[in-house]
């Protein structure tokens, strides 16, 4: 996670033509009712995309905030919250060998940014990835892809790691198997990352949720060894190149994952191995925290080899559901002087006493099904907190970031999630685990809300 007033992101004159493609998942998604919001929308320029407009202090037009639903904790379905035809595309990525048949990547925790590197904007797109034969990134994958674009439309081209590692496959930037290039003084992975076997799973260890970040100066990259690993948990790796590394491990993960282990994860985890999960990083100018799963965070040293506090790390202040579900994917994004703290949250349906269907972010239970795995918001004027109360900001768009991309625009990440719910069904699971990204739009100063770009512009007033 970065700001999206950080010097290290891209001039926000500098327009970016061709974004609003098509979607490659149309034919089940609501349809589409408008086309993609105009460019440079941001807090000095912002258009009215739905209802009746509200007028902030500038005089500028701001799309209304949804209604709240009560009681808290309810999740918002409404069809204008889905990634659609007008306002979302699926990333045209390069293929991988592997990637032939489908035709498409295949993608969970899909992760892009764009950032200014050598004075020009260049965007990165990553995310967990499969290995061919393997229906899901689990009980093993083999690393981390990375790809990059001049233009969010693309080409987008897998980075060159021919020259780091010629016999290697191309784009992968980590991965277990580089165990060999350890060195004295110098850690690529760490015997807690590298693959194990054992007699239920076979190989394990697995790379999830890998976030690519530019700051000063370097490229680092946040991950998080998943739950068929010796130790689960999140680490951090920083380049010794360019964006196509090499990389190497920091000092703080050379032994574990970042924070605490607890009581957590799936009954076959060991006790003690499991950490704090879906690891990202925070910038704000030359500073960078640490975020982890699902409320904590800590300050890195000025060196960016470790986190400053490593045992009972802050939690940030948030407005908790009652009863809390499991959340996932802890991002924070700064914009318009305020932060939003995303996560990842499951909605539930169940039926109420009065046979109505009930839609809601509550944990497992009797009579309760999966439905769409939602990104969920809340915002602060404080990093810590305290945080208002979350809103459903995407539908099925959970386990994802927010950007400002080359024109000063707003875009969310998404990937549709084949495990369980919506996305699981087989008429519907060959257009899931995509790289797909979404406009947002953003409320203003007063509504200090970022939703998915809603489709109703008959009303739309504007400067």
């Amino acid at each position: 996670m970065t700001s999206s007033e950080n010097e290290s992101h891209v001039d926000r004159r500098s327009l970016l033509a061709g974004v609003a493609g098509s979607l490659a998942v149309t034919a089940v998604l609501p349809a589409a009712t408008a086309q993609a919001a105009p460019t440079g929308a941001g807090p000095s320029q912002a258009a009215s995309v739905q209802g009746a407009s509200v007028q902030g202090a500038s005089g500028r037009r701001y799309p209304p905030n949804r209604p709240a639903l009560e009681p808290y904790g309810l999740a918002d379905t409404g069809a204008d919250l889905w990634p659609r035809e007008d306002n979302s595309f699926v990333l045209p990525l390069e293929l991988r060998p592997r990637d032939k048949a489908r035709g498409q990547v295949w993608m969970r925790d899909t992760y892009v940014n764009c950032f200014v590197v050598d004075g020009r904007p260049l965007y990165v797109a990553t995310g967990t990835t499969r290995v061919p034969g393997l229906e899901a990134a689990g009980p093993w994958n083999d690393g981390i892809f990375v790809w990059t674009s001049r233009s969010l439309r693309g080409p987008w081209k897998l980075a060159d790691t021919t020259r780091i590692r010629p016999g290697a496959e191309k784009g992968k930037v980590w991965s277990p198997e580089f165990v060999g290039e350890n060195r004295r003084g110098r850690t690529v992975v760490a015997p807690w990352q590298e693959y194990w076997y054992d007699d239920r799973f076979g190989k394990r260890g697995q790379a999830w949720a890998p976030e690519l970040h530019y700051f000063r100066g370097r490229w680092y990259m946040v991950a998080c060894m998943g739950d068929h690993s010796r130790k689960v948990g999140s680490f951090l790796l920083v380049s010794e190149g360019g964006v196509e590394g090499p990389y190497r491990l920091v000092e703080g993960n050379l032994d574990k994952p970042f924070g605490d282990s607890f009581i957590g994860g799936p009954a076959f985890i060991e006790p003690g191995a499991y950490h704090h999960i879906d690891g990202s990083l925070y910038s704000e100018g030359d500073e960078a925290w640490l975020v982890l799963h699902n409320n904590l965070y800590a300050k890195f040293r000025d060196d960016m080899e470790d986190i400053v506090t490593t045992t009972n790390l802050p939690a940030f202040r948030q407005t908790p559901y009652t009863p809390e579900p499991y959340l996932e994917g802890a991002y924070v994004f700064k914009y318009g002087g305020m932060y939003y703290l995303l996560h990842a949250a499951w909605d539930r349906t169940s039926i109420d006493p009065d046979g109505s269907p009930r839609h809601a972010y509550v944990p497992p239970g009797d009579g309760r099904v999966q439905y769409q795995y939602d990104a969920v918001v809340a915002v602060s004027d404080r990093f810590e907190g305290p945080y208002s109360k979350r809103w459903t900001a995407g539908v099925a768009a959970g386990h994802n970031n927010f950007f400002v991309d080359s024109g000063g625009d707003l875009w969310g990440t998404f990937f549709l999630n084949p495990n369980f719910g919506h996305w699981s069904n087989p008429s519907r699971i060959a257009d899931a685990a995509v790289p797909g990204v979404v406009r947002l739009e953003w409320t203003g100063p007063k509504g200090n809300r970022l939703y998915v770009q809603r489709a109703d512009r008959s009303r739309t007033v504007s400067d």
